[in-house]
């Protein structure tokens, strides 16, 4: 090993040089580990919904959207849920058993399908083939209906119905229930639709 002395000039630049290399080196990093972090776009599409469920109403329906999903909230009377166990031998899977883990979560899998037995919330798209039902929330006979009917939705594209529990009709094209999404309650009237851990 040399004891000779470096000239001041070469320390210089060869920090500069080292300085310059290191600087390179993050700012050609930085955009490349960026790209692996979820863009804003993608974060507001799984973002969880809050919705303030107050002004709601006994019979009324409001819907947000979640992860470009249309959900729906309806608030139903004491009549509608009274309703809701005489239908059990008309539906294909009243307890929501086929398919439990991919669309009804645990706190769901009721005769009323939700936390709140008046507050039903369900992502509004038909498990057949992706089309949206209309509300036929009023019970009585309406035209594609039956004349018995309790209240729920239709689904036009294909005729499946849902009770008002979100539950599939037998003998339907949906092969299941619609989706009741991961929610919670943040207070007696504030839901976190997209969340359900504590």
């Amino acid at each position: 090993m040399s004891d000779t002395p470096i000239d001041s000039s070469k320390r210089t630049w060869i920090i500069t040089s080292a300085c310059a290399g290191a600087v390179g080196g993050v700012a050609t990093a930085v955009p490349f580990v960026s790209t692996f972090q979820p863009s804003e776009k993608a974060k507001a599409a799984g973002a969880a919904v809050e919705v303030d469920i107050s002004a709601l109403k006994p019979g009324e329906k409001v819907t947000v959207e979640w992860r470009g999903k249309p959900v729906w909230i309806i608030k139903r009377s004491p009549e509608q849920l009274a309703g809701l166990p005489a239908l059990d031998a008309q539906l294909a899977d009243p307890k929501s058993e086929r398919k439990p883990s991919e669309l009804t979560p645990e706190y769901a899998r009721n005769e009323h399908r939700s936390i709140k037995p008046e507050i039903m919330v369900a992502v509004g798209i038909c498990t057949h083939l992706g089309c949206s039902p209309v509300d036929k929330l009023q019970a009585g006979p309406q035209p594609s209906l039956p004349d018995d009917w309790k209240g729920g939705f239709l689904c036009p594209c294909h005729g499946s119905t849902f009770d008002l529990a979100g539950r599939v009709f037998k003998n339907k094209p949906a092969p299941d229930n619609l989706e009741v999404p991961p929610h919670k309650y943040l207070s007696e009237t504030k839901l976190l639709i997209g969340e359900d851990k504590a």
